[in-house]
């Protein structure tokens, strides 16, 4: 089923994101980590697309596996990079004939030790020129990514969101955002994309934290800021992983709480292919439902 259908019809939505292992040891946690998942029903799963298409085959065939062995609904990240246009047919061909009908349209990151994004020859620049690529020439329903913190490369908000509104207009209908913790960030950033024109729904990305120095690693990746209060309690527990495991998972749990009385639409989890601190989120605001009790107008939906 499309995502966009998904989310005309269903509030909450829950996905969880998973990335091609590159070793066996890899594969048989995140065959286990899917199964796992799949007992929750989640709305959708994803698979990601590795820098420089470094993981383009893992990510058809871990989508063929999670859509046709496991009967999740998955979309499949796409990205620009290292790809001409004649590869991104062949792989969103490939999608097609697996039977999946979603994808994430992205530029990507550079491939590691390169620090700027190169268009391949013979490829496209950006995610928006890939949605618009995708939308004319495929029926697929249609993601993109965006940065409530402002994505690193761009000056300022009003250029971040104006080249937002871009992938929206190429065919993207619907938005994940970036990892961020603080709450107010996303609520923030819905008020200034609908400013801008920006109507889609906008699923809110959450990465529960099991492991604070793994996390921290990402967030200097992606450039998104860890509070300072959360960081300090991190920091106290001396490294202890249960107890990072257990900060984690309750300031998380918060977190989509509140993002979900607010009217968010959906929680997409970066889960890092592992299950248990996902399972217990997801499980926690199954039973208390704080979506029932929405303050005031649906945030993250369309406009």
């Amino acid at each position: 089923m499309r995502i966009d259908e998904i989310l005309a019809t269903t509030r909450p939505v829950f996905s969880v994101e998973f990335f091609p292992p590159k070793t066996d040891e890899g594969r048989e946690q995140l065959d286990e980590t899917a199964r796992s998942t799949r007992e929750l029903s989640p709305n959708f799963v994803s698979i990601t697309y590795g820098a420089g298409g470094s993981t383009r085959e893992g990510t058809v065939e871990i989508a063929n596996m999670l859509q046709n062995e496991l009967g999740l609904e998955t979309m499949a990240h796409l990205s620009c990079v290292g790809e001409t246009v004649e590869g991104l047919r062949a792989i969103l061909d490939q999608l097609g004939a697996a039977g999946i009908d979603n994808v994430l349209a992205l530029r990507g990151d550079p491939p590691r030790g390169q620090e700027d994004f190169v268009q391949p020859e013979g490829g496209l620049a950006s995610a928006a020129e890939l949605a618009a690529f995708i939308s004319e020439h495929y029926d697929f329903a249609l993601g993109g990514a965006c940065f409530p913190e402002v994505h690193p490369e761009a000056p300022d908000l009003d250029t971040d969101l104006a080249y937002l509104k871009t992938k929206v207009e190429g065919g993207a209908g619907f938005l994940i955002t970036q990892l961020f913790f603080e709450t107010p960030v996303y609520f923030d950033f819905i008020a200034a994309a609908r400013a801008k024109g920006i109507t889609v729904p906008i699923i809110a990305g959450v990465m529960p934290i099991a492991n604070y120095a793994q996390v921290k690693r990402v967030c200097k990746l992606c450039d998104a800021s860890i509070p300072e209060p959360l960081s300090r309690a991190m920091e106290g527990l001396g490294g202890d992983e249960q107890a990072e495991f257990e900060l984690g998972v309750a300031y998380a749990t918060q977190q989509c709480a509140e993002l979900l009385r607010g009217g968010c639409p959906g929680i997409h989890f970066y889960g890092l292919n592992k299950a248990p601190a996902v399972r217990a989120i997801l499980s926690a605001l199954h039973a208390a439902r704080p979506w029932e009790r929405a303050e005031g107008e649906p945030a993250g939906t369309p406009a």
